[in-house]
């Protein structure tokens, strides 16, 4: 590995149920790669992403992941990959090279050398409950998510939360098994629960069934869905007739009509062109993360850990999500809520500053 690079391994879906965010999230990757090079590289050095399918079992993305750290071949980690991939290469990577989990996550990590950018539940998922009881007298809940890490803490969260809200209750939750084909007994158990909203906790393709099934029985004339994983790839695989009712929240969207996320926009559309993949809500993030891990080195002046964590402390700047401070190891950011018009995602509220 020459020392005049310094390679990242950029893990990012390729396969399974997110695999239907990847190009986004490569695309957005390497959009930050490139400012970043354009700006002198991360110390000097050009920063390279070598893409890693994240898709894949946990075991099988980390023994990837391993393999490249013992040979030298990479000297950071990033990307977007569900919560299981992150428990496995978390304390496989602490202490050897900088990891920065991109997406928003359940919360919690805490692991040292191990950075934060994405949202989580008491900023995101809780919030916009509050806004649905509030501004459209949506209380009760039935949870629908994927059989793993984020879903099952993540409705943990939401179930404490409720405990001492008058204004939230959960009927009932389902779970499914990730890469789940047939939606039909979990929108059966939505529909006897008889709950005024549905919270999804539903990857990718996983979520995009679930619209269908859902809209197929007309369930969104009465219920509405809300998601902390939607951004516009997958609204627009659902297809504008499963979309009625459709709420997501969120640190970026496409159309939030803010300086800088309409920059952003634009510099993406003229690296990608028009025709790209949208740069959602989960694609930016892994902007996010490759940014970060580039300011975090230009403010440490290295890369090793207890550096890192050290400029982290004092680190904010100005990003597409607008601007974006360090707490600890987690990129404190705005978050909103859109709604789904058809094929678009149009902001409705801003939850958090």
């Amino acid at each position: 590995m020459s020392r005049d690079t310094l390679e990242v391994a950029f893990v990012v879906p390729r396969s399974g149920p997110a695999a239907i965010v990847g190009p986004s999230c490569e695309a957005c990757g390497l959009l930050a790669a490139d400012e970043v090079n354009a700006a002198g590289g991360v110390l000097g050095r050009e920063l390279r992403l070598q893409v890693v399918d994240g898709g894949r079992a946990p075991q099988v993305v980390a023994g990837d992941i391993d393999m490249l750290l013992s040979t030298g071949s990479v000297e950071a980690v990033t990307g977007w990959h569900i919560s299981a991939v992150r428990q496995q290469l978390a304390p496989l990577v602490s202490g050897r090279v900088p990891y920065v989990y991109s997406p928003l996550y359940e919360g919690g990590e805490r692991t040292p050398g191990v950075f934060m950018a994405g949202e989580t539940p008491d900023r995101q998922l809780l919030p916009a409950l509050r806004w649905m009881a509030g501004e459209l007298g949506v209380r009760t809940w039935c949870v629908v998510g994927d059989d793993y890490v984020w879903p099952l803490a993540s409705a943990a969260v939401a179930r404490r939360f409720a405990q001492h809200s008058p204004d939230i209750r959960i009927l009932d939750e389902v779970f499914v098994p990730l890469g789940t084909q047939d939606f039909a007994a979990a929108v059966e158990r939505v529909e006897r629960s008889g709950a005024d909203g549905v919270l999804m906790l539903l990857v990718g393709s996983d979520a995009v069934r679930f619209n269908r099934a859902f809209a197929a029985v007309g369930l969104d004339n009465a219920c509405v869905r809300l998601s902390p994983l939607m951004d516009e790839n997958m609204v627009f695989a659902t297809g504008a007739a499963a979309t009625r009712e459709l709420y997501a929240a969120s640190g970026y969207f496409e159309a939030l009509a803010t300086a800088s996320g309409l920059d952003f926009s634009r510099r993406y559309a003229a690296r990608f062109g028009v025709q790209a993949p949208v740069p959602g809500s989960l694609g930016e993030s892994c902007y996010e993360g490759v940014t970060l891990l580039a300011r975090l080195a230009e403010r440490a002046g290295t890369l090793g850990s207890d550096e890192l964590s050290a400029a982290a402390e004092t680190l904010a700047y100005d990003s597409p999500r607008g601007t974006v401070r360090m707490a600890g190891n987690h990129l404190m950011q705005s978050v909103y809520l859109a709604r789904a018009d058809g094929l678009d995602l149009d902001v409705v509220a801003q939850l958090q500053a």
